[in-house]
């Protein structure tokens, strides 16, 4: 079966169910599979630019194919340098980076915090402006603002019946 690209984007700037509808309503202009492996139709959308002129890209179908779930990717990023190559930052991989950034300089942990929230919150993100917020170590913060957009999306999509992004917000908010 075919594999597809395409390149979208979507301003976050929307209430949180117009941009849930807004990325279901696109996905469901796939064509349909005719069975597992190689049967079926796969998609990577290219959603975001980094600084570095890396993407990140929605995987399609996820590893659960679970209606409209995907992946959220990054090219060229190995997040599981020590084992198996791993393009997609877990939850958890984002918390560490988080926390030894907010050790590191906790005024400027608060910028990137401001801008988290910001994504959380529907709000427009300049992925642009979120590249010149520093840390010596760690993902740039436009590789953390920008695919914590699509997971916020991601998690709206999947758990929109129970608390949808909020369990990854409040995993943020702790640290």
């Amino acid at each position: 079966m075919p594999h597809f690209e395409i390149t979208m984007s979507f301003d976050n700037n929307d209430d949180r169910n117009h941009l849930r509808m807004s990325v279901v309503e696109q996905l469901s202009k796939e064509l349909c599979g005719k069975g597992k492996g190689d049967k079926a139709t796969h998609y990577v959308y290219y959603v975001e630019t980094l600084s570095n002129g890396n993407r990140i890209f929605l995987k399609r179908p996820a590893w659960l194919h679970n209606g409209f779930d995907f992946v959220v990717c990054i090219e060229n990023m190995n997040f599981n340098p020590t084992g198996r190559f791993r393009n997609n930052p877990s939850h958890e991989d984002i918390f560490k980076d988080l926390t030894n950034k907010k050790k590191e300089n906790a005024t400027i942990y608060k910028q990137l915090f401001e801008v988290i929230n910001d994504a959380y919150s529907c709000k427009s993100i300049d992925l642009l402006h979120v590249s010149k917020i520093n840390f010596t170590s760690g993902f740039s913060c436009d590789l953390i603002v920008g695919s914590l957009k699509w997971l916020f999306i991601e998690q709206d999509i999947r758990y929109w019946n129970y608390s949808g992004r909020d369990m990854l917000w409040n995993g943020i908010k702790n640290i």
